[in-house]
């Protein structure tokens, strides 16, 4: 991805000696800080990751600077690490990259106008939404991916992904709508512990009332959705718009009648969908039975 050139206060392109730091930097310093202050400790990765309770993959990318440090994440390492006060100091000077890093080329205009919309709907049939997805989840997909990525690019993905989806708990007041197929939360994509935690999330985030869940029955004989999955929002001004992906592409839909024709598509979707306590049943049913 293309950057912007530094700049100085006056607009001017700025030499390496006065330029701002890059988010990088910070993420580096504080990496190396709680790497230095775990093997000082005497703890290998895997069992300072078992002592903080997150998985060693990443412990390991905040060691190495490649995302940004959870704030408990930072809480358990202090308490584990004899407290004293470096983690907690150092974590305030960590800046986040630029909001686009990790997302797809063609999906950074869609991202930036989810920020702002009033509404927003999702149908999908291959995935987890990318907003729903457990890290565990999300790191089984982009390890998938082909050709593969570079430990820098996955963490870098994994960490966009995880950041678009705080606005679920950020934005209280803002209806996200989900329509999913079943056969996506059969999937065992990651394998069985993946899948169970996968459905442990997506009952945790959409238990809020403003954040809605419907299931498509594998069974269902009626179906006003059959082109592929749609991103619907509204913005501020009362303006809609509609997003469709497919493999290595992205389309932002502005046409009013196209538009229009979507958002029909989608309600007549969600009176055939099963409804929200019904499909949470189903998940947890689905729980259940692995």
């Amino acid at each position: 991805m293309s950057e912007s050139a530094v700049v100085d206060d006056e607009g001017v392109p700025g030499g390496e000696a006065d330029r701002e730091p890059d988010p990088s930097d910070s993420l580096r310093t504080f990496g190396a800080v709680l790497r230095a202050l775990r093997e000082h400790a005497g703890y290998s990765r895997t069992e300072f990751a078992d002592l903080v309770c997150f998985s060693r993959h990443t412990v390991e990318s905040v060691e190495l600077g490649r995302r940004m440090p959870d704030m408990t994440l930072v809480e358990r390492s202090e308490e584990a690490l004899g407290n004293t006060g470096a983690l907690r100091r150092s974590s305030k000077y960590v800046t986040r990259g630029r909001g686009d890093v990790g997302l797809a080329a063609w999906f950074k205009q869609w991202a930036r106008l989810e920020r702002v919309a009033v509404s927003l709907c999702t149908y999908e049939c291959r995935l987890v939404p990318g907003v729903l997805q457990s890290e565990g989840y999300a790191r089984a997909l982009f390890e998938n991916r082909l050709p593969l990525l570079t430990d820098e690019r996955l963490e870098a993905q994994i960490e966009a992904r995880l950041e678009r989806q705080k606005m679920l708990r950020e934005r209280p007041t803002v209806p996200f709508h989900f329509i999913v197929e079943e056969a996506v939360f059969r999937r065992r994509l990651g394998g069985l512990d993946v899948l169970r935690a996968q459905l442990n999330h997506v009952l945790e985030l959409t238990a809020p009332r403003n954040v809605t869940l419907q299931i498509m029955p594998t069974e269902a004989e009626f179906h006003a959705c059959m082109d592929g999955p749609v991103q619907l929002l509204e913005t501020p001004e009362g303006r809609r718009l509609a997003y469709s992906e497919g493999q290595e592409n992205g389309r932002l839909i502005s046409d009013r009648k196209g538009v229009r024709l979507l958002y029909q598509r989608y309600d007549t979707l969600r009176s055939q969908a099963l409804n929200t306590k019904d499909s949470r049943g189903l998940l947890e049913r689905l729980r259940g039975e692995l």
